[in-house]
């Protein structure tokens, strides 16, 4: 039986952005989001993506908790202040021994970069914890 183009393009769409909506969701979600990928794919006879997405579920149950996430995300969380640290020492030591203004500019960038990337990893773990009683 043939499917709606329509309906086939927004399946197609939402498992294409289902690792970005992973990020942010608990364990139990992670196992439903794996369920519904494997049922899509056994549908349309994808043995190979089935085979991944039921090693797949099986660490996700076998290894997903609540506890672990918050745990990889405030991981996650302090490698990147790390990170903001040390780029900020980079760029006050460029400051202090008179280096150019490109070699300030480029540690600023870097710095930014750092922040940026703290900034993520914040908001994921905002987003992460928005469903956690």
């Amino acid at each position: 039986m043939k499917q709606p183009l329509g309906f086939t393009l927004a399946l197609l769409c939402a498992t294409a952005v289902a690792p970005v909506w992973a990020q942010g969701e608990r364990c139990d979600a992670k196992r439903v989001s794996l369920e519904k990928e494997i049922a899509y794919a056994k549908a349309h006879g994808n043995a190979q993506r089935v085979a991944g997405l039921e090693t797949a579920l099986a660490n996700v149950k076998a290894n997903c908790t609540d506890a672990s996430l918050d745990a990889r995300q405030q991981k996650r969380i302090r490698a990147a202040q790390d990170k903001v640290e040390e780029r900020q020492r980079d760029l006050d030591k460029a400051k202090a021994d008179g280096k150019s203004q490109s070699k300030i500019d480029q540690r600023q960038r870097k710095l930014d970069d750092a922040h940026q990337e703290l900034e993520r990893a914040q908001i994921g773990a905002a987003t992460a914890n928005q469903g956690k009683p």
